[in-house]
């Protein structure tokens, strides 16, 4: 190895920075991404031993790609390992075809997976440097929980949580809201996009440079890799051992954090013949994909779906970033990116209300599978692909589906389609009972930055 990767702003108006700068400070100074300037190469076959590994191995030889010379190999498995304590169920639907249950951490979401490395990661680092860290994490549903329960309790590290108050589930927002001590959470009446653009605001703006602000979004690097994670473990567990293939992955998609893990791993090494990304109705990257314009939705449409409700995806900036071209915090394209290459490896489809609702009927009537919305979109996602491209439809084609959060975080949902309840996992167990703290906030910038000058300066 070269030594350790450096990280470049999307928007290139800043110095690049180390892993351990790039995870604190969370977004650029110039208010643009993080990105590798140059992307770590695993060859097929560590890629192909994976196979005889636990998702805590797998985690560590992925994560010490980025992090040589930063922290010993020792502390890095030590972290790997205690993070990821808990089962990554790869459930057979039919021939090949899989659900990647991401459902089975303490807060069954696929952002314990990100979070729980981050936090601990953010917790060694500021342990070094003797600092302190102000948290601020937007959440359309599944972030803020497993943000607030990744940090929940660590005396360095404040959160502030922002939520959307009429488009997460009663379970989702108890998650976050149930907590105390170091976790804080505002409720506004707005779209998560708002919540989002808060959150950027308040990173650059230097009035507030004194708090030691940092995101734990997936604007942050921190969530990328960690994300990229999953996407090896599936394959190397599910490949043919007798002859070299490539794998399909299906990504309900919305921020784009996961997606971007994902074409992430395969500029690394990850044998992927396509990613299928399936949005809700949120609808503007399937239709920048297929014309290279690019038009954001607002306000953002309100799905069942209610975590991918996301009217411009901060992601893109870096998916473009990785295809030659430049777009700002803002969705304006400086610069275009490669679109015969995006396309090349990526397809894309927005799935309705009433097609998500379809595929959970269909996956739980048909193979006995149960879907939550986000895992149904993708999930319809890859059906249509297939009818679409019908000669990636054979019994011999590797295709996962991500499932992003457990049925039990839906349940009005599920029972309204399948009059079932579904059953809940130990991490669900009484919250519905608990007590909540929350804090109304004026859907403004001057509110939000006089409640964190006067909650924490």
């Amino acid at each position: 190895m070269e030594g350790p990767v450096l990280f470049y702003s999307t928007n290139l108006q800043a110095t690049p920075v180390s892993f351990s700068q790039a995870l604190l400070k969370g977004q650029a100074p110039d208010r643009g991404l993080y990105m590798p300037m140059t992307i770590p190469v695993f060859p097929l076959e560590e890629i192909y031993g994976f196979s005889r590994k636990p998702y805590y191995e797998i985690a560590f030889a992925v994560a010490r790609r980025f992090l040589e010379d930063e922290i010993s190999d020792q502390e890095l498995m030590a972290i790997m390992r205690d993070a990821y304590d808990y089962d990554v169920p790869l459930e057979r639907v039919y021939d090949r075809k899989y659900i990647l249950r991401l459902d089975q951490g303490p807060t069954a979401s696929f952002k314990d997976f990100a979070a729980r490395m981050m936090g601990r990661l953010m917790q060694y680092y500021l342990r070094k440097e003797n600092r302190k860290l102000l948290i601020l994490t937007a959440t359309s549903g599944d972030t803020g929980s497993a943000v607030a329960n990744a940090f929940y309790g660590i005396d360095n590290i404040d959160i502030v949580v922002l939520f959307p108050r009429n488009e997460v589930t009663p379970r989702q927002r108890k998650q976050m809201t149930t907590l105390g001590k170091n976790v804080r959470v505002l409720a506004l009446d707005a779209k998560f996009d708002d919540c989002q653009a808060l959150v950027k605001q308040a990173f650059a703006d230097p009035e507030l440079t004194s708090l030691n602000l940092s995101s734990a979004n997936s604007i942050n690097i921190g969530r990328l890799v960690p994300q990229t994670v999953y996407y090896f473990y599936a394959f190397a567990k599910l490949r043919d051992l007798d002859h070299d293939e490539e794998v399909i992955f299906s990504v309900p998609s919305g921020n784009f954090g996961d997606m971007m893990g994902g074409v992430l791993a395969k500029k690394m090494g990850l044998p992927v013949k396509k990613f299928v990304i399936a949005t809700n109705e949120n609808d503007e990257f399937p239709r920048y994909l297929y014309s290279g314009n690019y038009e954001k939705i607002e306000p953002s449409r309100n799905c069942i779906s209610s975590a991918m409700n996301v009217g411009h995806p901060s992601n893109l900036a870096r998916l473009v970033a990785l295809y030659g071209g430049m777009m700002d915090e803002k969705g304006v394209i400086d610069k275009p990116a490669d679109m015969e290459t995006m396309r090349n490896d990526l397809w894309s489809v927005s799935i309705t209300d009433q097609q998500t609702r379809q595929a959970i009927a269909d996956a739980y009537q048909q193979y006995g599978t149960l879907l939550e919305p986000h895992g149904a979109v993708g999930w319809a996602g890859l059906m249509d692909y297939l009818r679409s491209i019908p000669e990636e439809e054979s019994k011999g084609q590797l295709c996962i589906s991500l499932e992003t959060a457990h049925p039990a975080k839906f349940p009005e949902e599920i029972e309204k389609i399948m009059h079932i309840e579904p059953n809940l996992p130990p991490s669900l167990e009484g919250i519905d009972h608990l007590p909540e703290h929350i804090e109304d906030l004026e859907n403004n910038y001057k509110a939000f930055k006089n409640y964190l000058l006067t909650s924490y300066f």
